[in-house]
């Protein structure tokens, strides 16, 4: 007499492979609209790389200055971009939000809230990508803008493009220009997810040398499941049943090289070099010399364009003669040793003030008793000594 009977009904419910999209405003379905939604998101690397960028972006200082050459000096930025929305979160806040959109959709977009006496913005609410849409005038050539549906005038709509093409009011989205990229790494996660939670293959094979019909083989199954489900305990069969564990073949499995590939290519919609910056691929191990290499790399190819954009859009909104700029050498910091290389060099060649090199360290000026203690050493000192940053000269 055989050992299993029952009966098993597997349902299948096509709403368990929809990737929910970030947006809000974006639309659930068992196919990621990646030109409307943030689903393209949920991809690790592409997630990873608008985060490097955007977080790296925002945190950076940025100064604003006057003149040119001999006569440049650094002012007090105005206070409204401390925190150009308004909106309490300040200017780092708006920088990552501007980047983020920058390198999903190719623009930038806001509400111009506020102005000053002479009619430069005061305020910019940035507004979502997807809300934003336009067209050109047929008659005059101007855009006409709409925001979540409502027209809004050109005077009142502010907006900042990458990549920008001849003839198009709009720049480049890079989501929509590679969704066939982005669409096969996520294709490769739902099928990972349906591989290894939702049986997209049997994990084992039950035979047995005698005869079964559709219906003592569905009782043997169900009970066979019934005996080992939630144990892990030793399974007893008969002389005339063999378990054997069905394992994953080779050709099928290489959905894990196919997601590797596709990360790296995600992170290179980016920015060349995002991938290895990242991690998806890697030249050998880490060391301060190649962090300061990657910080640079990150720096030329793939942020510095999204800074240099944003520098020229807050200093249209400036009065004439007034610009900003991020200070790109807070990205480019190395250890301590090779700064006070520099430091010494910068000042024996006086490149640099000793008071600058401090300020760069975060540290306060010298008091009067800490340049009484350095005269104090100057006999002794060697030129070296006598140039290094905390000193005086």
């Amino acid at each position: 007499m055989s050992l299993f009977f029952g009966a098993e009904r597997r349902i299948f419910d096509a709403s368990l492979w929809t990737i929910p999209p970030n947006s809000q405003a974006g639309t659930a379905g068992t196919s990621a609209n990646l030109a409307s939604t943030e689903a393209s998101l949920q991809k690790i690397a592409v997630w990873a790389s608008v985060a490097l960028l955007a977080g790296t972006g925002g945190m950076l200082p940025i100064d604003a200055y006057t003149g040119k050459g001999a006569a440049k000096r650094e002012i007090d930025l105005p206070n409204w971009m401390e925190d150009p929305a308004g909106d309490g979160h300040g200017l780092g806040d708006w920088i990552y939000q501007l980047i983020t959109s920058y390198a999903l959709r190719g623009n930038g977009y806001g509400l111009v809230i506020g102005r000053d006496r002479t009619g430069l913005p005061t305020q910019v609410v940035l507004q979502h990508p997807d809300d934003v849409s336009v067209r050109r005038d047929q008659t005059t050539g101007m855009p006409q803008w709409r925001v979540s549906g409502e027209t809004v005038s050109a005077a009142e709509m502010w907006h900042s493009r990458a990549h920008p093409m001849p003839g198009r009011l709009l720049g480049l989205s890079p989501i929509a220009h590679h969704m066939l990229t982005i669409g096969l790494g996520l294709s490769v996660l739902r099928f990972a997810n349906q591989w290894f939670d939702d049986g997209a293959h049997p994990t084992g094979l039950l035979k047995t040398t005698g005869a079964l019909d559709e219906k003592k083989a569905r009782v043997a199954k169900a009970r066979f499941l019934a005996a080992v489900a939630g144990r892990r305990e030793p399974l007893v069969l008969g002389g005339d049943w063999e378990f054997k564990p069905i394992q994953i073949a080779p050709e099928e499995s290489q959905f894990l090289e196919t997601s590797g590939m596709t990360s790296a290519e995600c992170c290179r919609i980016f920015g060349p070099g995002l991938a290895e910056i990242i991690g998806y691929e890697t030249g050998g191990s880490m060391t301060y010399q190649n962090i300061e290499q990657r910080n640079l790399q990150l720096l030329i190819y793939a942020l510095d364009p999204h800074l240099t954009r944003i520098e020229r859009a807050l200093t249209r909104m400036l009065p004439p003669g007034i610009y900003v700029r991020f200070n790109r050498a807070a990205l480019l910091r190395t250890d301590i040793i090779t700064r006070f290389r520099a430091y010494q060099l910068a000042i024996r060649n006086h490149i640099q003030a000793p008071s600058e090199a401090r300020e760069l360290e975060d540290l306060p000026p010298m008091t009067d008793a800490q340049h009484a203690e350095f005269t104090a050493l100057l006999p002794a000192a060697s030129d070296d000594t006598a140039s290094d940053p905390g000193g005086t000269q």
